[in-house]
């Protein structure tokens, strides 16, 4: 089997030849990825380290010219501001301004420049899926919940649905809207050149749901669902990542339609895994698993040696529907060693 073939057989639960994996990582990671191996192309390192992965393409942005100041902070199409802040291991991208969230009325939301889709270069799409020719490519990123997020701020787009219910609806839809034409114009132009899709939100914290399964149900369950149906309609895979303790979620996600779950934070609340696979090993494929927040940064090689075997077995005991990978991005503080041993146990 090529990578491709290797991820889509996961994907539908037919026999793999080996088990399929995956990498997420900061920048930080892949530079000593490419100081340990002596290469510059992130690629090569995929192929030493025998990952198949799923590369994701999006449009090149050709709409208005954005606000930026150098390396220090940029703007989005939505008027989404971030600022790099510096840590001890490492630099992120933060959000620091939330555009609507001095919203309260109907006429603020009127007022505020909502992104166009025609601020997007899709016939870009099958260029930049051909850099792939062997592997399963995904295109898109349909979060309602996760953009409410980044357009109010977490406080106050948990607080919407209960304070200003009409306002959060007006919202939601026209989040949606832009996400159903900005997402056909991509499965369209892109065509046979992408197989997977990502239909999305964080609905888990470390210890619980972020929202009730009741307000999930009134406020967003309809336009996911539209996201999801508008995917199937162009027989492309949807890849639902959640983050977090988000089990409660699941019967509902799965009825929806979604077909790979990640990243599978299996430290972040009650995840029995071999019950996970016996429950939904038939109609979800789990992508992840290996632990980031104990196990990479602060284990040795064996016990990362070890959890690949213990996921292999659970996530992966009928020998598929099973995608290898940290259960979020590597992060700095992961040693080498323990990276190149989680590929090496795998392959």
């Amino acid at each position: 089997m090529n990578h491709r073939e290797r991820i889509l057989a996961a994907l539908r639960h037919q026999p793999v030849d080996r088990l399929p994996t995956d990498i997420w990582a900061t920048a930080e990671v892949w530079d000593k990825l490419c100081a340990h191996f002596g290469v510059t192309d992130r690629l090569v390192i995929y192929d030493k380290l025998g990952i198949d992965g799923i590369p994701g393409i999006s449009p090149p942005y050709i709409g208005p010219a954005l606000r930026e100041e150098e390396g220090v902070y940029r703007e989005d199409a939505w008027g989404m501001g971030y600022r790099i802040q510096p840590y001890a291991t490492g630099s992120y991208s933060e959000q620091v301004y939330y555009p609507l969230a001095q919203a309260e009325t109907i006429a603020d939301l009127d007022a505020y420049r909502w992104p166009s889709p025609d601020w997007y270069d899709y016939g870009a799409l099958p260029g930049l899926a051909a850099q792939y020719p062997d592997r399963a490519v995904q295109c898109g990123y349909a979060a309602v919940f996760y953009y409410h997020n980044k357009l109010r701020g977490l406080e106050l787009s948990l607080m919407d649905p209960l304070l200003r219910p009409k306002f959060t609806r007006e919202l939601v839809r026209r989040v949606s809207d832009f996400f159903q034409e900005y997402h056909r114009r991509c499965f369209e132009a892109a065509g046979r050149s992408i197989q997977l899709t990502q239909v999305t939100d964080d609905l888990g914290s470390q210890h619980g749901l972020l929202i009730s399964p009741r307000l999930f149900d009134e406020f967003y369950r309809a336009p996911i669902q539209r996201a999801i149906d508008l995917a199937k309609s162009y027989d492309l895979l949807v890849f639902h990542h959640d983050d977090g303790d988000m089990r409660r979620m699941l019967p509902t996600l799965v009825d929806m339609g979604i077909d790979l779950l990640n990243p599978i934070q299996w430290r972040c609340g009650d995840w029995d895994l071999a019950a996970l696979k016996a429950e939904y090993g038939g109609r979800l494929c789990f992508h992840g698993g290996v632990d980031n927040q104990i196990t990479l940064p602060r284990g040795t090689p064996e016990d990362v040696r070890r959890e690949v075997r213990w996921l292999r077995e659970t996530l992966g005991g009928d020998g598929t529907g099973f995608i290898l990978a940290p259960c979020h991005n590597l992060q700095a503080v992961s040693p080498v060693e323990n990276i190149v041993a989680l590929y090496e146990a795998a392959n």
